[in-house]
């Protein structure tokens, strides 16, 4: 059981979810209406870590678990395509009420209509790869 670890981590991973309250559609609901600022801090929450992590990583020269370094490239500056992304990202967030990482924590919960929705978000990354070499990067 070589990949235990990444069983463990997930594991950890839809506590914390649960425990925070990210896979309740209704603080999604709340969000979106700018009702509440409970999932604005959960996001703030994960971008400071990120920022964090990624300046360690960095700074330390880490590898991944297979012994490669870790290497980050800059992106290319091309806004709109970002724009239009995050709008589609939320468009999909807001109506599912989950984005991807949620979508697996509730159906664990037992929300067996999230299986829909997690069929589709295979879907459309599916589709994704299939079109990419065709869309405006």
């Amino acid at each position: 059981m070589k990949n235990i670890r990444y069983i463990l981590i997930g594991i950890l991973f839809g506590i914390i979810m649960s425990k925070s309250e990210a896979i309740s559609w209704y603080r999604i609901y709340e969000m979106f209406l700018f009702k509440s600022f409970h999932m604005y801090r959960i996001i703030g929450v994960a971008v400071l870590l990120g920022v964090i992590g990624v300046g360690l990583i960095k700074k330390f020269n880490m590898k991944d678990f297979s012994g490669k370094t870790i290497k980050f490239r800059n992106k290319e500056k091309k806004y709109v395509r970002y724009i239009l992304g995050g709008i589609i990202f939320g468009m999909g967030w807001a109506l599912t009420g989950a984005c991807p990482g949620p979508i697996v924590v509730n159906i664990g919960y037992g929300y067996l209509s999230m299986i829909i929705v997690f069929v589709f978000a295979i879907v459309g990354t599916y589709l994704y790869g299939v079109f990419k070499d065709n869309l405006p990067h």
